[in-house]
């Protein structure tokens, strides 16, 4: 197993589903396997001894803690286009040249704390931000407004994404693709789709382009990486609605089988907070120019997209990571199917952990992130085995990591053989990889 580290195998579990009814639902068929040919078992640990493994303060949120965690990429976003705005000028960079490349720095830089603060309004979100659930939508409200965001629709969204994580028929996130439906966005049946030789590197380096560039937005517009089941929502707000760019699923009308007709009022709140951040970004343009604009504000925020794309895609996406059919999925299962990153210093101090604890996240998404590192240690005690972190770290790491896992994990089936509860066990598979080997 290239990728995670040997103590952490794979990633499972279940409330709903007894310790013992857990255990005994391993039957003695076609042996599971993840794309490393890596033994696939079920988890033997509950969400009790998840929780009762945390240490109480863990779950404190202090608020004013949180506020300055805020105020600090607030100011910290303030000082670089501050710095740079008077310094990164013909005055003082006679060289158009380097001038270029300081914008392109400010970007990058920029994108990174951008992305740190839509961490922030996703905390506030789960309502890890403080207790007060009115200061934690209002700090939200303004720093996802701020990232063209919208708030409470997302809020929303995201938590139904919790609620059925790794089912792949009603999960709102990176929902994989069957082999069939694989082999049909390529025009060709799956018994082709075997015969296909190795994808061409620079294709995939093109098609995780257009995913880092357009897949955040199109998420927001038209639901794209989500499940296509909205026929079948007994409110039936979902009739006659599909995916797409004119299908009536998006996170702006009230109207989207995403949410409820009760959620229309803070829908259109969202709205609101976009509309009025538009606004503000026209009058930068009008009154500063529109190539000023592009550069002060909209090259950075192509680098948040990219970042929160990539973010969510390698939470959910590995060459190990199980997904569930909807019959054998729990809450337990679901969230166990997620994996650890480690980024460094970007990951710990700027994205706020998002990247090396979101396992616990899954489990316990109120905890707040300056106490989720210590949380984690404690629930991989209980995990064992099931908790999965990537051994490559660091920003270099995470990229290695968003290559492998885009070029590796195509689409999603079923191991060969598999009766009973296995069956529902679905396992990335490519053909971009040599055949799966056999576990011992």
């Amino acid at each position: 197993m290239a990728t995670l580290t040997a103590t952490v195998a794979s990633h499972d579990l279940s409330p709903t589903i007894s310790l013992t009814e857990e255990s005994s639902s391993n039957s003695a068929d076609a042996q599971l396997s993840d794309l490393y040919g890596d033994k696939f078992e079920f988890p033997d640990f509950t969400i009790k001894q998840i929780r009762d493994a945390i240490p109480r303060h863990c779950f404190e949120r202090p608020a004013f803690t949180s506020l300055y965690y805020m105020a600090r990429d607030c100011i910290a976003l303030a000082v670089v286009f501050a710095v740079f705005y008077r310094y990164n000028t013909p005055d003082f960079v006679p060289s158009a040249t380097v001038r270029c490349l300081s914008w392109i720095l400010y970007s990058t830089i920029q994108g990174l704390l951008g992305t740190g603060l839509w961490v922030i309004g996703h905390e506030c979100g789960h309502q890890a931000f403080s207790r007060f659930k009115v200061l934690n939508d209002f700090v939200g409200f303004v720093c996802h407004s701020f990232v063209l965001v919208p708030y409470f629709s997302f809020k929303l969204s995201h938590r139904q994404h919790h609620k059925v994580t790794g089912n792949i028929s009603r999960d709102v996130g990176f929902v994989p693709m069957t082999k069939e439906q694989f082999a049909s966005h390529l025009r060709v049946t799956v018994d082709e789709l075997n015969d296909l030789t190795e994808e061409i590197p620079f294709v995939t380096a093109i098609n995780l382009l257009g995913q880092q560039l357009f897949g955040w937005p199109l998420y927001l517009l038209c639901n794209v990486s989500s499940h296509n089941h909205h026929e079948s929502k007994k409110s039936g707000r979902g009739k006659g609605k599909r995916n797409g760019l004119f299908g009536g699923v998006n996170h702006f009308s009230p109207s989207s089988p995403l949410f409820e007709a009760k959620d229309a009022n803070v829908i259109l709140l969202s709205d609101l907070g976009l509309f009025l951040m538009a606004s503000f970004l026209g009058y930068i343009g009008s009154r500063f120019g529109w190539w000023n604009l592009f550069v002060w504000y909209g090259l950075p925020y192509i680098w948040v997209n990219h970042w929160i794309a990539a973010i969510t895609f390698l939470q959910h996406t590995d060459a190990f990571v199980p997904h569930y059919e909807p019959e054998v999925w729990s809450f337990c299962r679901g969230a166990c199917s997620t994996v650890d990153r480690d980024m460094g210093f970007i990951g710990r101090h700027i994205f706020h952990r998002g990247t090396d604890t979101h396992v616990l996240h899954h489990f316990v998404s109120t905890i707040p992130f300056y106490h989720a590192e210590e949380a984690t240690e404690a629930i991989r005690k209980v995990m064992g085995r099931h908790y999965r972190r990537s051994d490559n770290t660091g920003l270099i790491g995470f990229l290695k990591d968003l290559w492998k896992s885009y070029r590796l994990c195509q689409w999603v089936e079923p191991v060969d053989g598999a009766e009973g509860e296995n069956k529902g066990v679905l396992f990335y598979r490519s053909h971009n990889s040599p055949p799966v080997p056999q576990p011992e």
